[in-house]
């Protein structure tokens, strides 16, 4: 497909979650709206996700509920009787996306290449994208712009924000400091650096000037993990974890100063809006799911454990390939933060050195 002029007049995207990859895909999406701005566009989504991209310019959702079981494919189906789009961008390897994609009508349906579309994606699809070498996830949802013959260029983000998120964000954190946001906890807690690290550097941040603020989800692990912060902490930190909705917490983010964070949802919805963010890597590889436009204030014990697990070194692994254990975050060091936080405010605000 690559060399097509005629923009469709129709194209769908596929990709279900998670709130990271959802915003990785945005991108893609409003690189495609810049070239092609008179294709109409349709992304089936989750239910969770369309919470944050509810009101995403010149895009119809349609959202598919995984947790439905059955029901959700035959929803998708219902919703998709009569309709025909020139193009499906099947964006999502998952088998139950695969699945779905059987019931959105498309001419073209373009999945990843032959590496990559694992779990018998490549069944479902009849063009592929071509071949990445190492790419970061973003880079690998900008290859269907480039399989459409489109031009790929820097990513840019225009996220739906509503001014009544924006004044209630303003509220809740207006004490006059510059805001310092820690997005403690991932979906899986092997994942969260140590409660004494997080405590520490909240005091750190407290002691250069910032307001600390302390986000995330409604699941009993987040909010535990950020009592458990606020209860040891010497300093007065605001909580709002489980109190905000996806777009309360995006704003919350866009006025933020920096984020600090460890491979989460929050994490990559601070990119789209513009705000640093210091990201915390054990388990898996920065280059392909860190802070897209923040690899420089990673900080990451990735390579050192998994060239020690598997006996490789990294060059020779294959790409994404996971660390596994417990305490794997117990490898990075509070002064290893703190210098990143150094580097940031050095980087972003140096009128705050």
């Amino acid at each position: 497909m690559p060399g097509q002029i005629t923009a469709p007049k129709s194209l769908c995207l596929l990709r279900l979650s998670a709130i990271g990859d959802v915003c990785h895909a945005v991108s893609a999406v409003q690189n495609i709206q810049r070239q092609w701005p008179h294709t109409q566009i349709t992304w089936v989504m989750g239910k969770v996700e369309a919470n944050l991209l509810k009101g995403l310019d010149n895009v119809e959702l349609i959202i598919f509920d995984k947790r439905a079981g059955l029901k959700g494919y035959l929803d998708l189906r219902e919703q998709m009787k009569g309709r025909s789009f020139d193009v499906l961008l099947h964006m999502q390897v998952a088998l139950r996306a695969s699945i779905a994609s059987f019931f959105i009508p498309a001419k073209i349906k373009i999945g990843f290449d032959s590496k990559r579309a694992i779990e018998g994606q490549w069944l479902f699809t009849n063009k592929k994208i071509a071949p990445q070498h190492h790419p970061h996830v973003l880079d690998g949802f900008m290859g269907f712009a480039d399989a459409l013959g489109l031009s790929v260029s820097a990513p840019t983000w225009h996220m739906p924000l509503a001014d009544t998120d924006l004044l209630w964000a303003s509220e809740i954190t207006n004490d006059g400091l510059p805001i310092a946001v820690i997005s403690p906890a991932a979906s899986k807690a092997e994942r969260n650096w140590y409660t004494e690290g997080y405590v520490q550097i909240a005091e750190h941040l407290v002691e250069r000037g910032f307001s600390v603020v302390i986000c995330g989800g409604p699941t009993t692990m987040e909010i535990l993990l950020a009592e458990d912060i606020c209860s040891r902490s010497k300093v007065e930190l605001t909580n709002l974890v489980g109190k905000t909705s996806l777009k309360q917490l995006l704003a919350v983010l866009k006025l933020a100063h920096l984020v600090i964070a460890p491979d989460t949802g929050p994490a990559h919805m601070a990119v789209t809006v513009g705000t640093p963010v210091i990201g915390l890597y054990a388990h898996s590889n920065p280059h392909r799911t860190g802070p897209y436009l923040y690899q420089q204030y990673v900080v990451s014990c990735y390579q050192h454990i998994v060239e020690e697990q598997y006996k490789k070194p990294l060059a020779k692994l294959s790409w994404g390939v996971r660390a596994k254990g417990r305490n794997l975050m117990n490898g990075i060091t509070i002064n290893q933060v703190k210098d990143k936080i150094r580097q940031l405010i050095a980087d972003n605000y140096p009128e705050m050195e």
